[in-house]
């Protein structure tokens, strides 16, 4: 695995929820540019049941990660995955402005969308961690503005105590003052 940049070590010492900490064994996981495909993507392909219709990893795989993710955490996932904008049925919706730590968040962009996971937040952009950004698994900041639709799964017991909001600074550090 791929070590984690200063700025973003502090999401290691989450521990928790079960998604994220599955999430974060894949950080800087990159899909294969031009012929073939990096073996582990189409694993999860495989392991999640849509191998049959993800053949390469030239495909978008946001999806498909957040689907990985969650499976192994062992929440039910769909067939339809693949598609970043079906996210937007899963679990629970979160209001506007309640996003936390590890919802699933989904953004329209021109031609579709793209699904990946709350780490944070400043006043114009989210802190998301994915698959397929950059062609690898990763963090990247997403205009607010963007955003879809956001989901929580529907916690079988007591909602993790670390499933709040997350204020950084624009470099991905914790924020000590947003107030």
């Amino acid at each position: 695995m791929k070590q984690f940049e200063e700025k973003y070590k502090w999401v290691t010492k989450e521990g928790a929820p079960l998604h994220m900490v599955e999430a974060l064994k894949h950080y800087g996981t990159l899909e294969k540019v031009g012929k073939g495909s990096n073996p582990d993507i189409t694993q999860w392909a495989k392991e999640t049941g849509v191998s049959g219709w993800y053949t390469d990893d030239d495909i978008p795989w946001c999806g498909l990660f957040v689907g990985i993710c969650m499976k192994r955490a062992t929440w039910p996932i769909k067939s339809d995955l693949l598609s970043a904008l079906s996210w937007a049925k899963f679990g629970d919706a979160v209001p506007k402005g309640q996003e936390s730590y590890s919802d699933i968040l989904v953004f329209v962009r021109p031609g579709g969308g793209h699904v990946g996971f709350y780490v944070g937040e400043n006043d114009t952009a989210f802190l998301v961690y994915g698959g397929n950004q950059s062609n690898s698994v990763s963090f990247t900041w997403v205009a607010k503005d963007r955003l879809f639709a956001c989901r929580r799964p529907h916690w079988r017991s007591a909602q993790p105590s670390n499933v709040r909001k997350v204020y950084l600074t624009d470099s991905g550090t914790l924020s000590k003052n947003e107030a």
